[in-house]
């Protein structure tokens, strides 16, 4: 085979091999879908960490990076068992800092019924608020905080949902169940005040806006390839009999 017979061959083999979508690298979605315009950057004068399972990382529909993207001083850290992670030890022990964890349960103290007051009652006065959030499945999130040894020591707050989840593009246990950045935003809602952060300016409301755009992409997706379905390339036509 001459030289010009075989770069013919070789460039007849790479196109025939699987084309992949090249992914954007800050939101890890198709450049077709990517949701970066969307993202707004805010302070909500509150520190978010948030815990994300390494399946959540994979998703390329994970709120918890799209929260952390939003929230100007945020972190983003994976992991299933945090009780030996230096950077989560190192937040929580931050002196400057009160570390509580979002999460939900009979342990949690509900903020929802308190008033400003009461709410502001909880965090001391001479410290900035730090919220640590898990994010994953249900049975992840919960498998998360067992096994870090170091969460169990932070005060838990949750709150009552006030409304169904807008995830419309993924299954929810219930309509309580809300997204990471759902949660996050009902959060900075009820405690931003206690922290000089007010949500009448609406600031806030940047997480749900590049939240609401991907939701209403994936859905627009959906509605496109249910109207025009694909072939499906891999079945065989069935054999005639003789």
């Amino acid at each position: 085979m001459n030289l010009q017979a075989y770069q013919l061959k070789k460039e007849m083999q790479l196109q025939q091999q699987p084309q992949y979508r090249n992914l954007c690298q800050v939101c890890i979605q198709p450049q077709f879908s990517c949701y970066c315009s969307h993202i707004k950057p805010f302070d909500a004068k509150i520190n978010f960490v948030v815990l994300i399972h390494p399946i959540e990382m994979r998703r390329r529909i994970a709120t918890g990076r799209m929260s952390h993207l939003t929230l100007k001083g945020s972190y983003l850290i994976m992991g299933q068992n945090y009780s030996d992670n230096k950077d989560v030890n190192q937040l929580i022990d931050d002196p400057e800092y009160h570390s509580v964890i979002l999460y939900p349960g009979l342990k949690s103290k509900n903020l929802t019924p308190l008033s400003t007051k009461e709410r502001a009652e909880n965090f001391p006065t001479n410290k900035k608020l730090r919220v640590f959030v898990i994010d994953g499945t249900w049975a992840t999130a919960r498998k998360m905080v067992r096994l870090s040894q170091n969460l169990h020591q932070l005060p838990r707050v949750g709150f009552s949902p006030p409304g169904p989840s807008n995830f419309r593009v993924r299954k929810q246990p219930h309509a309580g169940c809300y997204s990471t950045i759902e949660a996050i935003h009902h959060m900075i809602e009820l405690v931003g005040p206690t922290q000089g952060f007010d949500p009448k300016s609406r600031e806030h409301d940047k997480l749900l806006n590049v939240f609401d755009a991907m939701v209403e992409r994936q859905l627009e997706f959906i509605r496109i390839s249910e109207e025009n379905p694909a072939p499906n390339k891999y079945r065989r036509e069935n054999k005639k009999s003789a």
